[in-house]
């Protein structure tokens, strides 16, 4: 049961109040702050892995330095958030820690290959899509400190978005088989992405809803994204590999069930990628710790 003093805050924050880190609030309200900004920084800085073995391979020098520019927006993103986390008491070195040990999570997208360039597309333009769809909701968390971030990171998503299409409409005005990339990305990307969102609980049954951490449910957030980008996708001549998927005469997208078992079982660690990415940082981690020992060295 919600303390007296709980109840007071919780009214505040669904009120429309924001907190700052100087303030008292709930242990609940903190717990799930940091675990939900935890999996956000998480999620930033392995989403760079993805992409980042692309930018070798990129096509053209613009679009290595693209790429380049991108996976460095990420890596600054992750810094910023989990900046936000240290405030709330969770050391940035505690938090990769266990990001690589497997104890947190990131986000189901990154557990996934880049198996071509059409891949690396449909990444920065439909799952960047899906992504600033959730982070332009943060703009209103109750939690002052990580919406006011989220201004800066909104701000460059988009333009991760703007790059992303613009590789895929070169793509679609390219040859055949580099049509095909694209059509086999999306086919790729589709599950993936339709569980991005996460599963469809009711508002007051989602604890990071009811805090007002998030002001958007996951079914809101997934029908926002079909509205903006199924009808792009189609336009582009794309299949979209869900023959339920379709408006209903409410305005309501309705499509095939989502494999949520399948959700699960990635995020918690048995993704095609999961470990050899997490391994990836794990030994990037230990090869730079003498950088991290100077610098701190040095501040204190």
């Amino acid at each position: 049961m919600v303390r007296v003093t709980d109840q007071a805050f919780l009214q505040y924050v669904q009120s429309g109040g924001q907190v700052e880190t100087t303030d008292w609030m709930p242990d609940d309200y903190r717990a799930k702050l940091v675990k939900f900004i935890e999996m956000h920084g998480n999620s930033e800085l392995m989403g760079v892995l993805p992409e980042r073995e692309w930018i070798l391979r990129a096509p053209t020098l613009q679009r290595k330095l693209a790429l380049t520019a991108k996976v460095q927006d990420e890596v600054g993103h992750s810094q910023l958030i989990y900046r936000v986390v240290e405030d709330l008491g969770k050391p940035r070195e505690q938090c990769l820690a266990d990001l690589i040990s497997g104890k947190s999570k990131f986000h189901n997208v990154f557990h996934y290959p880049t198996k071509t360039w059409g891949d690396v597309g449909v990444i920065a333009w439909l799952v960047d899509a899906a992504a600033i769809i959730s982070q332009k909701a943060l703009l209103k968390c109750s939690y002052a400190p990580y919406a006011r971030i989220m201004k800066k990171i909104c701000w460059e998503e988009s333009f991760h978005i703007l790059h992303g299409r613009d590789v895929v409409l070169t793509m679609m005005n390219g040859t055949g088989e580099q049509r095909e990339l694209v059509q086999e990305a999306v086919t790729r990307w589709w599950g993936p992405l339709m569980q991005f969102h996460g599963n469809p609980i009711a508002k007051d049954e989602d604890p990071m809803y009811v805090w007002r951490i998030k002001s958007q449910g996951n079914e809101e957030a997934r029908q926002q994204f079909l509205d903006g980008y199924v009808p792009q996708i189609w336009e582009l001549g794309l299949t979209v590999p869900d023959p339920k998927l379709r408006k209903n005469d409410d305005g309501v997208w309705e499509y095939s069930e989502p494999d949520w078992d399948e959700l699960k079982h990635v995020v918690t660690g048995h993704g095609p990628k999961t470990q050899e990415r997490l391994e990836f940082r794990r030994t990037f981690l230990e090869q730079e710790a003498w950088v991290r020992s100077v610098v701190l060295a040095q501040a204190a």
